[in-house]
């Protein structure tokens, strides 16, 4: 008998934030591979701020998931029969496989991943998509230098973390900005950033005032909004604003609110650049390699927040990136 195929699709554009209704739950057979395929089942499933942008029918890097298709996403999955000559059965391969229990693929934009060296969430998170937006935002589009004052709002989450942590492997001071003291402290104390701002609890433009005195070199910002207006007023001469994401505009059912404070970027002779990662995936590798070489030498610690559940628990799970629940990497793993 034939497994059951739990799929997550999209089925109406989002008004503001993603409802259950947005959302259809579908089973289908399991299709077996054909001539040069593989099958194989979903262990991990990526969950990224960046999916709200997906779901909405604008021009942007990708296309727009389609109505009725099965959702975009990064996963792991475990090879379960192949017709491939690069895939055995046993083998955990990443690439963008959606949010289904089972995937037929033909390795175009896979990558075959050695979970004896890592965990599968891993290779989504530190070693995926976020390590590589924090490695090449920070170190190209950022320009880094060592001895400099890096600032990063969405500090807690799966770029923010990964992007401190450089930053001080960089020889840099660094300075995060998430919500709760909880996280806050968990990047002082765990992550060994040098001062956190709870900008739910304080004046963030104060706070910036207090921990940058002498002005933000390298703002890496995940959030966009009132936060990125405040840094926007503590730039160094020369500095470096890195556009990753605005997550606190994602939801917005009007237009997204822009910077009012550019002109700071005139006065302090600074630059201020959007990125996309994809752009940099014929270095992926090296940035990997020295990645993982940091996690080994214990400067970089991976911070992963890991559901366990079933497809099912795609929409709830996605729903904690915009409700500040996660701490680091979010991925739904299927029990």
């Amino acid at each position: 008998m034939s497994a059951t195929n739990r799929q997550i699709r999209l089925a109406a554009r989002p008004v503001g934030e993603v409802k259950p209704e947005d959302w259809q739950h579908r089973s289908e057979p399991a299709e077996e591979p054909g001539p040069g395929l593989f099958a194989g089942r979903t262990r991990v499933i990526s969950l990224d701020p960046a999916m709200r942008g997906w779901l909405d029918d604008r021009p942007s890097y990708l296309p727009p998931v389609g109505l009725g298709e099965v959702m975009r996403a990064g996963s792991v999955i475990e090879v379960t029969a192949s017709n491939h000559p690069d895939y055995q059965p046993g083998d955990h391969v990443v690439g963008t496989f959606g949010v289904q229990e089972y995937v037929v693929s033909d390795g175009k934009g896979a990558l075959k991943v050695d979970t004896s060296l890592a965990p599968p969430s891993t290779y989504l998170g530190a070693l995926g998509m976020p390590g590589m937006t924090a490695y090449f935002g920070l170190l190209d589009v950022g320009a880094l230098k060592d001895g400099e004052t890096v600032v990063v709002s969405g500090a807690a989450g799966a770029v923010g973390t990964i992007a401190g942590q450089i930053a001080k492997a960089k020889g840099c001071r660094v300075v995060g900005i998430a919500g709760g003291p909880e996280k806050c402290a968990m990047l002082t104390d765990e992550l060994g950033f040098d001062a956190a701002i709870d900008y739910r609890a304080e004046d963030v433009r104060k706070a910036l005032r207090r921990e940058a005195p002498d002005g933000i070199d390298v703002y890496f910002d995940n959030v966009g909004g009132d936060i990125l207006d405040a840094a926007l007023t503590r730039l160094a001469m020369h500095a470096r604003v890195v556009i990753c994401g605005a997550i606190s505009q994602y939801n917005n059912a009007t237009p997204v609110k822009g910077p009012s404070n550019y002109l700071s970027l005139l006065v302090r002779r600074a630059r201020m650049e959007g990125f996309v990662v994809f752009d940099y995936a014929k270095r992926y590798a090296q940035a990997a390699q020295e990645i993982s070489a940091w996690i080994a030498a214990g400067r970089i610690k991976v911070k992963e927040h890991v559901v366990t559940g079933s497809v099912d628990d795609f929409p709830e799970t996605l729903g904690m990136l915009f409700r500040g629940e996660n701490v680091g990497k979010l991925v739904l793993e299927l029990a």
